[in-house]
């Protein structure tokens, strides 16, 4: 018998890590508001412009970090679907295709070589945004692994922005199995 992964229900949301990068980002340009009544001590003796650089490298930091929060969340729908068309033993070219794969590696499937491909040989108009979501994980893979090297991304250049703009034409363009319409898990 397979052993079925246990599905923790503590995956984000979209709309909950739009709130959270909005809220974070009206409270650092808060915070590093220069002003003499409420300045915070560590920032005696700053220039405005220090001030203003140290605010610019933590909205850069919660870019990146709630980047990788959507891009995580782009994996977990997909995963989640895969796993559940495995279980529920659905007829379709795709879920086929996803069984074979759990035959050989369970729940370790590739989320790109196996799961992504998978999508791409059955399923039509949807190699666009496929290839757009491999794209996107090659700048996934730099603050997932540390941010040691310089990232070779090409002319692509990935934000919070782009990111977000990814997952919601995901969420419109793949019919996920397991996954409440009413509540996606992206």
């Amino acid at each position: 018998m397979v052993k079925k992964v246990s599905f923790s229900k503590q995956h984000q949301e979209i709309s909950q890590i739009e709130v959270y990068y909005t809220d974070m980002k009206e409270a650092a340009r808060e915070y590093f508001k220069p002003r003499t009544e409420k300045l915070p001590e560590r920032f005696l003796g700053y220039t405005i412009s220090e001030l203003n650089n140290e605010r610019d490298e933590r909205l850069a930091e919660l870019d990146r970090t709630s980047s990788l929060s959507i891009l995580s969340a782009i994996e977990a729908a997909f995963r989640i679907d895969y796993l559940q068309r495995c279980y529920k033993k659905k007829k379709d070219s795709l879920s086929r295709a996803f069984r074979k794969i759990h035959k050989r590696k369970g729940s370790k499937a590739s989320f790109e070589d196996d799961i992504l491909s998978a999508w791409k040989e059955n399923s039509s108009g949807a190699n666009k945004v496929l290839e757009d979501i491999k794209r996107v994980y090659k700048y996934r893979h730099w603050p997932a692994h540390g941010r040691y090297w310089e990232p070779k991304l090409g002319r692509a250049k990935y934000d919070y922005q782009s990111t977000y703009q990814l997952a919601q034409i995901v969420i419109n363009s793949f019919p996920f199995h397991g996954i409440d319409a009413r509540r996606p898990y992206l």
